[in-house]
């Protein structure tokens, strides 16, 4: 079987599988059914859902802070257009994340940027991305032990594992920026666990040479972009939590702020999970176990999460097709398929 017809097989079966874990598993895990689930759904008015349209931008555009921090030279409104562009491939298909940073490549490439700059922004905002995720189960903990919510055990599990996780990242991150032989050593190590996936494929360099290219060029962005980077996340999840807390209240769910934001922390945990476009299906229902365990109404619960998943989920793939459209539209830059030619100043344009 050809590589394309492999793709497009998993395409199919994870779309499939999205399509039967939130048509049969979602209503069943949450205990309700969908003519409940959407008789709860008509308390939404249309002036509400453009609020909730709003924080979403609102949200997204936090993000582009933190974007514009790993790559110098990126505009505010440029870096909208990349994300919802990159969003919107990758909510599309299983484990789209690598389309989508492919789509980035091109947008950003046409602009002039070096791949080795975009290279590198890459690296910086998906370890901040992963770090941020991982670090949410643990807030959450701390939001339900403040407020005297109890502390479940699956929560607890999950925060645990999220610890060792992130502190297990973020060391080998830190590593690699301190010492030259830590990097040397951490990339030996990747070379060692990664080599057999490329032997069928050509390689210019080892991972343990990539580490070393690029460990400089990271530990500048890092040094001047972190504060940026980091308010950038901050706001992205912020917008997005507060999202998630009034459509919960909109349909008549009414808890704690602190399980709320549990429920919250293991959806975006989740949306990594790659067997599922975004992983929709899995994250709906993870966070709709944890809201009807702790007692929310069944059918108000599942309304608040499959709106959620609207807002953040499928409202991207319209959002990306009009930032295609809006790329289309920009100015290219000619002449910059070298990798050491001059990043052009796009600030502004």
């Amino acid at each position: 079987m050809s590589p394309r017809a492999k793709q497009v097989l998993r395409a199919v079966i994870g779309l499939a599988l999205a399509v039967a874990l939130l048509g049969w598993g979602f209503p069943k895990v949450a205990k309700t059914t969908w003519g409940e689930v959407f008789d709860q759904l008509h308390r939404v008015t249309v002036v509400e859902s453009l609020g909730f349209l709003g924080l979403v931008l609102l949200g997204l555009g936090c993000y582009t802070f933190t974007f514009t921090g790993s790559l110098p030279g990126l505009s505010q409104w440029r870096a909208f257009i990349v994300n919802i562009c990159g969003s919107s491939v990758s909510n599309l298909l299983p484990g789209g994340g690598a389309v989508g940073l492919a789509a980035t490549y091109t947008i950003l490439r046409s602009w002039g940027f070096r791949n080795r700059d975009v290279s590198t922004s890459a690296i910086v905002t998906g370890v901040w991305n992963t770090l941020a995720r991982i670090a949410l189960p643990i807030v959450a903990i701390i939001m339900l032990w403040v407020g005297n919510d109890g502390l479940p055990r699956s929560l607890t599990s999950a925060a645990w594992a999220a610890t060792i996780s992130g502190l297990a990242i973020f060391a080998a991150f830190v590593a690699i920026l301190a010492s030259e032989k830590a990097a040397q050593s951490i990339g030996r190590g990747l070379d060692r666990v990664l080599g057999p996936l490329f032997r069928r494929r050509k390689r210019t360099m080892s991972v343990s040479e990539l580490v070393h290219d690029m460990r400089g060029r990271i530990n500048e962005v890092v040094r001047t972009g972190w504060v940026q980077m980091t308010l950038g996340m901050i706001g992205f999840f912020g917008f997005y939590y507060l999202l998630f807390v009034l459509i919960m209240r909109t349909v008549g769910v009414d808890m704690p702020l602190g399980i709320l934001f549990a429920a919250f922390a293991i959806g975006r945990l989740l949306t990594a999970v790659g067997v599922t476009p975004g992983g929709v299906g899995v994250t709906e229902i993870a966070s709709v176990a944890a809201l009807v365990g702790w007692g929310a109404p069944p059918e108000a619960a599942a309304a608040g999460i499959f709106l959620f998943s609207i807002f953040t989920h499928l409202l991207e793939v319209p959002l990306g097709a009009l930032g295609w459209l809006a790329w289309s539209m920009t100015p290219r830059v000619t002449g910059a398929s070298g990798e050491d030619e001059p990043v052009e100043a796009v600030a502004g344009h």
